[in-house]
């Protein structure tokens, strides 16, 4: 018996379970799918190149929808504890005001960016170099500049601003809009997840468990109520134990997972559940629809030297490299691969940026992307920020090991398909600037043969890929199609709760990590009854004493 019951120990689970153990009389109980963040892989920086593809995730795959030309596209989701926050490229963005603006106007009260969002951006991050209006010191998440950044990087971003991009230093900060390095979720040259972030200290806490390799079936509804969840151990789907909630169940299973979990508990379209054997519990027609997710383009050149992350691939550079992290902390080893990025715009009728581009001194680290020829290349990335294409979520069958359908609708809408593509011409205009002259020996994908709109629409449809960044499937709101209200309690079920990603009503104009995490931040909040508190300079100035009194104490 549990006072609260969190199923799924992704970057929301994690950060949810830290804070309600907060409270020593609240028994908390984390259970995760996969395993333990044990994988040396995860913590080093440059491993995210790994990651993406490998055993800690789902293994997932899109239908074979006609606007992508019938491919099943690889959509990595995270399934080890952490969850995306320990595979993905830890990029730190956080989305534009009007993103959350934009949410409260269509009913979602409290969640404005001034007073309902930016408290609890700023209370869970630890920035090393910022601390303003916009940005917080002392909090769980570290928040670092990147400790060594590829020349090929510094050359793009110079780029940047030769095609007419402004430098910009913080893109969470007043303006978005610019070319320039990313803040990463790194702590000391480590990757900082939600699991080392928050759980570092909450793991000892006598009223906290957490359990990986366990698979939740389905949340026990009786009378309306949410009362617990039924879960096996990995391997032994025979095995089922039920861990009752005397106060909530709260589903933080993500974008995939939550919509699965309440269909499979029986709330959802009934004619849906009734398809694959799931009996109808409460008709809630929103769960598994609204999923949005960034359409991802890339391109790659070939380099005239060894100039990228590419040259590390060698048995002997890559020793020296580890030899560098170890010694001395510093080195390609701490690098994301996605160093540098921008945000701009598709045209000058629109007031915000909407699309967005990561560079990678490396070719071939995404699964589908080639690698160059000589080994010695580079990738740039962009996508449409805001898509109009709303996709789904839909279970297979009625068994929980078995993967849901899950269709994302990429480009459905055409005018995504033509935001998308400019997207792409302004990554070749960047590419084709004087300060990435001298590195560049030609481009290698798509290559000279795309030059027409026709062109340019195949080429997309042909490769574009996951953003990694899906939300919405259990939309927060008032409408008929809303799944949560604006306090995260799911429609006519008590005790219950999703706060994750898929709460997103639509999806922010940045990475998803960090907007997820405030989700968790505030769903805690919410769930004991507390209220966001504005933190002033003077908390700055004593989350930084503090910071500093910890970093002597270990150095004595």
């Amino acid at each position: 018996m549990y006072d609260y019951v969190i199923v799924g120990g992704g970057a929301a689970g994690c950060a949810l379970a830290a804070r309600l153990s907060e409270d020593a009389s609240c028994r908390v109980l984390l259970l995760e799918a996969g395993p333990a963040d044990t994988d040396p892989y995860i913590h080093m920086p440059v491993g995210f190149f790994k990651m993406t593809g490998g055993p800690l995730t789902w293994g997932y795959r899109t239908v074979a929808a006609a606007e992508t030309q019938r491919r099943q596209i690889p959509f990595a989701q995270g399934r080890v504890l952490g969850g995306g926050g320990s595979i993905n490229a830890m990029v730190y963005t956080r989305g534009q005001p009007a993103d959350y603006d934009g949410w409260e106007r269509d009913g979602c009260t409290g969640w404005g960016f001034r007073d309902g969002v930016l408290p609890y951006l700023r209370r869970m991050e630890d920035n090393e170099r910022l601390c303003n209006e916009y940005h917080g010191v002392g909090g769980p998440l570290g928040v670092s500049d990147l400790i060594s950044v590829n020349e090929v990087t510094k050359a793009f971003v110079i780029a940047g601003q030769e095609a007419g991009l402004p430098y910009n230093s913080d893109f969470n900060g007043a303006q978005q809009e610019g070319v320039g390095v990313y803040q990463v979720t790194q702590r000391h040259g480590k990757r900082c997840s939600a699991a080392v972030g928050y759980l570092r200290d909450a793991r000892s806490r006598p009223n906290l468990t957490i359990r990986t390799d366990c698979l939740v079936s389905r949340i026990v509804i009786e009378k309306g109520r949410a009362t617990g969840v039924e879960f096996a151990p990995r391997g032994e789907p025979g095995n089922v134990t039920i861990a009752r909630a005397e106060r909530e169940v709260i589903v933080t299973a993500g974008a995939i997972g939550s919509p699965k979990l309440l269909m499979l508990s029986g709330i959802g379209r009934p004619e849906d559940l009734e398809r694959v054997g799931v009996k109808p519990v409460h008709a809630l027609n929103g769960v598994g629809q609204n999923l949005q997710d960034h359409f991802d383009i890339d391109i790659v050149y070939e380099l005239n030297g060894p100039y990228s992350l590419d040259k590390y691939a060698k048995k002997h550079m890559m020793l020296l490299a580890g030899l560098e992290y170890k010694l001395f902390n510093k080195g390609p080893v701490t690098s994301n691969i996605a160093e540098g990025g921008a945000f701009w715009y598709s045209d000058s009728s629109v007031p915000t940026p909407d699309l967005q581009f990561h560079f990678l001194p490396g070719a071939g680290v995404e699964a589908g992307v080639p690698p160059v020829p000589s080994g010695s290349g580079c990738t740039l990335n962009s996508y449409f920020l805001r898509p109009r294409s709303r996709g789904s979520v839909a279970l297979h069958s009625a068994d929980p090991a078995d993967a849901p359908i899950i269709d994302p609708a990429y480009i459905r809408d055409p005018y995504d398909l033509k935001v998308a593509v400019e997207g792409v011409r302004q990554s070749r205009e960047i590419m084709s600037q004087n300060a990435l002259r001298k590195y560049i020996k030609c481009e290698h994908f798509p290559g000279g043969q795309v030059r027409s709109q026709a062109e340019y629409e195949a080429y997309a449809q042909q490769y574009g890929r996951t953003g990694y960044h899906p939300v919405g499937t259990c939309k927060m709101g008032v409408d008929d199609q809303s799944v949560v209200d604006p306090q995260l309690r799911v429609y006519g079920i008590e005790g219950l709760r999703v706060a994750d990603s898929s709460v997103m009503p639509r999806i922010v104009s940045s990475n998803t990590n960090a907007p997820t995490l405030m989700i968790a931040e505030k769903a805690a909040d919410l769930i004991r009854g507390l209220a966001a508190q504005p933190m002033r300079m003077s908390g700055c100035l004593a989350a930084l004493s503090g910071r500093t009194a910890t970093r002597e104490a270990a150095a004595a």
